[in-house]
């Protein structure tokens, strides 16, 4: 949970300061590409993190689902706010770009920690 909070409190205050450097209207956009991602790499972190705990051999087939369902609602979430005119193209996508490959980062980073803290190396292992 504590990987929720940080990603939270990192992609807000990266958008607050966008907004600050480049004004509302582009702050909007940038928060708008930002809040996509955002809710998708929370649901997904708590989703992975639940299913370890609970059944931690069938993580994979809740991530092969989940990329399903992310590819599905990105196509949605990029559509919808392009087609209906409320953002300017560039900085939006700029945003949500940006934000999925940072977001996507810190979620596999998290999940080798998971996954290490699950399954610890024998010191004998190391040695062969």
């Amino acid at each position: 949970m504590k990987l929720v909070w940080w990603m939270l409190a990192g992609s807000v205050l990266s958008s607050v300061v966008v907004t600050i450097l480049l004004g509302i209207k582009t702050g909007c956009e940038v928060f708008l590409g930002m809040i996509g991602p955002l809710a998708s790499a929370i649901a997904s972190w708590i989703a992975m993190q639940r299913q370890q705990t609970r059944k931690p051999e069938a993580l994979t087939g809740l991530m092969i689902k989940a990329f399903a369902a992310k590819m599905i609602f990105f196509a949605l979430y990029i559509s919808v706010f392009i087609r209906s005119g409320l953002v300017r193209p560039i900085p939006f996508v700029i945003s949500f770009a940006c934000y999925f490959l940072a977001l996507h980062l810190v979620e596999a980073i998290g999940l080798r920690r998971l996954q290490s803290a699950a399954f610890p190396v024998s010191s004998e292992l190391l040695k062969k």
